[in-house]
């Protein structure tokens, strides 16, 4: 009996020490093994996939688009991955941290598989950087401004609490990856892909971001308007177009303001204008439309008051006025505190100019229509910000009386579709956006501007024909802008597909006739009025301000 008790109980600590060993090997492959964890997944490493994203990515699918061109050796693997939904899982192996992707299955891939994939899934843009690996919180893809809200239903689980997507906050599939393209700069906490105001330094790249279109909106009346006086400005502004200084009576034209639709434009702000440009160069080439943007800049910049700090720095760039010249062929001014210069280069046409004999006074002019202005070909290497525009000076009168002749090529033009006035300007403006288009990769700092047309706007005649423009009730031909494209073809057709972007005053310049010179011209010709430039301050503040929210 005594033997039986204790056989019969070194059979049972048998086998309680057998039941332990299988216990702790059990145990181990639990924590160990993927299959057993993609079985019963915690909740607090798995962000699980919206339902409104396509079918064909949910299911842990990969879209065959997301995977196109890649090594098939890996396609095995990138079949578990969602190319949208994926959540960060932090697991310690061997006592390294390493961030391991997770897909609604539960199984995990590895972060080279992962980056290539999200590399393709967001438009090349990786979700995070190398120094992001080892943060704590899982990669959240949102549109969020501000702080992710609960909502039943959306699961999206970190390690200490649940934050959920509401669907206002949730678009297209489109809508997300173009968010992610254009928010990828991680936050402090590792959350990527989202547009906070944080990350929006500026109103301006706010808007930047958005795709703001400045020329879609309305004029709104704003007291605190001008940006500058009429009076004041004498240093910079000339006093056929400073209105204040004519028999003008009525100003309210100067209380204007545009309003883009689609996003808030940045308020403008002469130091914050030269920190913006500190050691940088803007410079406008064109007409004389150009020339009056020019000088509502430098009134802008300077509150239309006297600084004696402005350095004169036209010689720099040869403009000069020649012997027996009216003016110069442009001014250059630059602001010490700042290194900030400004300047304007009159070309009318855009095209280089070579006198046919140059000892001959009365000589003609090839107009070389294929070939950009001799300044800008020459300065280019030295500007920042280019603003180019032409258009009123087409005309056969302008051409004639300048003794222009067209050239293409180097030799005279002999091609029936550009000799006409439309054909050559076309062609032109084409030329010189394509030239400007093929500089850009050699000065990757340039920003180019081909500013739209500026309308006129003469009733009842022409310039020289008794065409007026009396009317002095700002916005009496409506006040709103609402088309998506410019009503300058030429121009918008242009800088298509190209990297110079199209500055669009047309339409809404168009909507404010009582803003031009009209008949209040200091020295007034009889007859004559003037409804092709702008009082100023005037309409040009408005183009600076747009061209100033782009830079």
């Amino acid at each position: 009996m005594k033997g039986a008790f204790y056989g019969l109980k070194l059979t049972q600590v048998s086998l309680i020490l057998i039941s332990f060993v299988c216990a702790t090997v059990l145990i181990l492959a639990w924590t160990k093994t993927t299959f057993l964890t993609s079985l019963i997944p915690s909740q607090s490493s798995i962000m699980r996939l919206n339902p409104e994203i396509p079918p064909y990515l949910m299911d842990g699918a990969v879209s065959e688009k997301v995977l196109e061109g890649k090594n098939s050796s890996k396609e095995a693997e990138r079949d578990k991955v969602a190319a949208v939904g994926l959540s960060s899982n932090e697991s310690t192996i061997k006592g390294e941290h390493s961030k391991v992707l997770v897909t609604g299955d539960g199984a995990e891939i590895p972060p080279d598989i992962t980056s290539e994939i999200s590399e393709k899934a967001f438009g090349g843009k990786k979700i995070s950087n190398e120094s992001d690996r080892d943060k704590e919180e899982p990669v959240i893809l949102s549109r969020t401004e501000s702080t992710i809200k609960e909502e039943p239903g959306r699961n999206l689980a970190t390690p200490n609490k649940k934050k959920e997507i509401p669907p206002s906050m949730i678009g297209s599939e489109s809508d997300k990856l173009s968010e992610a393209k254009n928010n990828s700069k991680p936050a402090e906490k590792g959350v990527v892909a989202t547009r906070s105001s944080e990350q929006s330094k500026s109103s301006s790249t706010w808007t930047e971001e958005k795709g703001c279109n400045y020329a879609k909106g309305k004029w709104v009346i704003d007291d605190s308007r001008p940006l500058y006086s009429g009076f004041g400005c004498k240093q910079w502004l000339s006093s056929m177009w400073a209105c204040r200084l004519t028999q003008r009576t009525d100003f309210e034209y100067e209380k204007l303001r545009w309003q883009p639709k689609e996003c808030r434009m940045e308020e403008f702000m002469g130091s914050k204008f030269l920190k913006r440009m500190q050691d940088k160069t803007l410079a406008f080439i064109g007409d004389s439309l150009g020339r009056q943007q020019f000088q509502s800049l430098m009134c802008m910049v300077t509150g239309g008051k006297e600084r004696h700090d402005v350095l004169d720095v036209g010689k720099e760039y040869g403009l000069v006025k020649a012997h027996g010249s009216v003016r110069p062929d442009g001014w250059a001014y630059r602001f010490p505190i700042t290194n900030t210069t400004i300047l304007y280069y009159w070309s009318a046409s855009l095209c280089d100019l070579e006198p046919l004999d140059p000892s001959n006074p009365a000589t003609d002019y090839a107009m070389h229509l294929d070939r950009p202005p001799a300044f800008l070909h020459r300065f280019l290497h030295k500007f920042d910000v280019l603003v180019l525009n032409t258009g009123h000076h087409w005309n056969r009168g302008k051409l004639n009386a300048n003794r222009w002749v067209m050239y293409v090529g180097g030799l005279p033009n002999t091609n029936r579709k550009i000799a006409s006035i439309a054909g050559a300007k076309n062609f032109t403006v084409y030329s010189i956006v394509r030239w400007v288009n093929s500089q850009l990769p050699k000065y990757p700092g340039l920003k180019a501007f081909f500013r739209s047309i500026s309308p006129r706007h003469f009733f009842h005649g022409d310039w020289n024909t008794g065409g007026t423009c009396d009317n002095t009730t700002p916005l009496s031909g409506g006040k709103e802008v609402l088309q998506d494209e410019s009503t300058d073809h030429l121009a918008s057709g242009a800088v298509n597909g190209t990297g110079v972007k199209l500055l669009d005053v047309t339409a809404l310049s168009e909507l404010r006739d009582e803003g031009h010179i009209s008949r209040y011209s200091i020295k007034a010709t009889p007859g004559v009025q003037d409804c092709l430039h702008w009082c100023l301050p005037g309409l040009p503040d408005t183009w600076n301000e747009i061209l100033f929210a782009q830079l």
